[in-house]
């Protein structure tokens, strides 16, 4: 990579880049938190005009403090100043798993594996399954008619005994050694067949190609379990919804592509619960009709109805995970609750203040004799309720959630930046919450500008 006055110029495996200073907007610092390696990464992002960012190959480093990094960031902002519209960003951008910083290939990785696997069992293993079902019912005992080469084909019932068995009550499967004239036989029975048999033991056993398929005594009898068609059919589905699972967070990370790259995207599990719904309705139509599932009036009727709620849970998913923007916050109409009964909303400041002393608050306590207060339980009762001091309090703005604000916010919730006298506080809430905690704010003002008396 180089930098001069003119812009940045730097090389991939593809292709050259020239970024240009005139359409840089800002350099900014983007730290990448790794939890499994337990460390962090930071990076250059080019902030443009048109609101992309593009990540810079050099400078990058892996310690939290690192003077070659700094002095390297420090000479890229000072060939962009004298072409910079707009203050460098003051806070530090952090990059997380929560964050719009990543690309697809990451879900798209966990996405194929799962499609291929989904794929082969229905394109392999389900058509033989469903072909050794239908051999195995249509098969018949052997007569002396019959030849040897078709002997495989058909049922051959012989005298066995039980040479001995191993049964371990911790295993779910234990074993028998069987003889029935064509060498010693083990056979995997379940721990309860296995106690009731003993060395010596007579039994009648069934071969079909060779193998023994069941086996009759006078203590126990067995047949073989074989994975039917509809359960390795329901297996794939079950594959191919968890596969549709990476494509949702792949389709999060693309409605949050004009989002900054350390903001916080709204989460895919409402379409988690797509998926479980799904997989409700149509695992059980896979196992009990795998090949014609709409053979009946009744499937038609089972699979059209859970169609029909999968798509209005898609719906209703798109409409839960959408990007809410948290301009206009202090402006919503919300609630009126001041001078009310008490009313528990939840949502915490993040930092510790003495109305928040070591982080203890919860909830955010509206009405009830006063604007604002912190509670560390959802209520009812005022017990721990610590006023907040609405009078020191000035509004700095309302923005939604940052890798940098910690991954203990939920997603989907806002956060409105407060200044308590110099020093700068943090509120997070829901957006509707804190919409209902900003109209008591101002509520407050109107009325502390009035009479002087926060509240009255």
């Amino acid at each position: 990579m180089h930098a001069d006055a003119d812009g940045v110029r730097y090389r991939t495996l593809l292709h050259r880049r020239t970024i240009r200073w005139r359409d840089v907007a800002a350099v900014r610092v983007l730290w990448t938190a790794v939890p499994s390696r337990q460390k962090e990464v930071r990076r250059v992002s080019l902030l443009l005009h048109d609101g992309r960012a593009l990540e810079l190959p050099q400078p990058r480093s892996h310690e939290t403090t690192d003077s070659d990094f700094d002095a390297s960031v420090a000479a890229l902002r000072a060939l962009h100043r004298p072409h910079k519209a707009l203050e460098e960003p003051e806070h530090q951008h952090v990059a997380t798993a929560r964050t719009g910083g990543h690309g697809l290939l990451g879900p798209l990785a966990w996405c194929v594996p799962l499609l291929v696997v989904a794929m082969s069992i229905a394109l392999w293993a389900v058509p033989r399954s469903l072909k050794d079902e239908r051999a195995w019912q249509a098969a018949v005992p052997c007569t002396a008619a019959t030849p040897v080469a078709d002997r495989a084909e058909c049922l051959a019932t012989l005298p066995g005994v039980v040479v001995r068995t191993d049964a371990h009550e911790r295993s779910k499967y234990n074993s028998v050694y069987l003889s029935a004239g064509r060498g010693t036989e083990r056979v995997r029975v379940s721990h309860e067949i296995a106690q009731r048999l003993a060395a010596g033991d007579r039994l009648k056993v069934t071969f079909w190609h060779g193998r023994p398929r069941a086996f009759v005594g006078a203590h126990a009898s067995w047949r073989e379990h074989r994975a039917s068609a509809g359960q390795l059919s329901a297996l794939s589905v079950a594959f191919a919804l968890a596969a549709c699972y990476p494509v949702a967070l792949a389709v999060q990370r693309i409605r949050g592509r004009r989002l900054p790259d350390d903001e916080v995207l709204p989460s895919a599990l409402p379409f988690a619960g797509v998926l479980l719904v799904t997989a409700l309705w149509l695992l059980p139509l896979c196992v009990l009709r795998p090949t014609d599932a709409l053979g009946s009036p009744a499937t038609i009727t089972w699979a059209a109805a859970g169609a029909v709620g999968t798509v209005v849970l898609v719906f209703l998913a798109f409409r839960a995970s959408r990007v809410r923007s948290p301009e206009g916050t202090p402006h919503t109409k919300g609630t009126d609750d001041a001078g009310t009964e008490a009313v528990f909303v939840r949502g915490y400041f993040l930092e510790d203040t003495d109305y928040n002393p070591h982080a203890f608050g919860t909830h955010i306590v509206l009405g009830g004799g006063e604007v604002l207060a912190v509670s560390p339980h959802s209520g009812p009762g005022r017990f721990g309720v610590r006023r907040v001091p609405v009078e020191r309090l000035t509004f700095r703005g309302a923005r939604r959630a940052r890798g940098g604000d910690g991954d203990a916010i939920p997603r989907g919730w806002h956060v409105a930046e407060f200044d308590d006298r110099g020093t700068p506080v943090r509120l997070v809430a829901a957006p509707d919450d804190l919409a209902r905690v900003m109209s008591a704010l101002d509520h407050a003002t109107v009325a502390l500008d009035d009479t002087g008396v926060p509240g009255h």
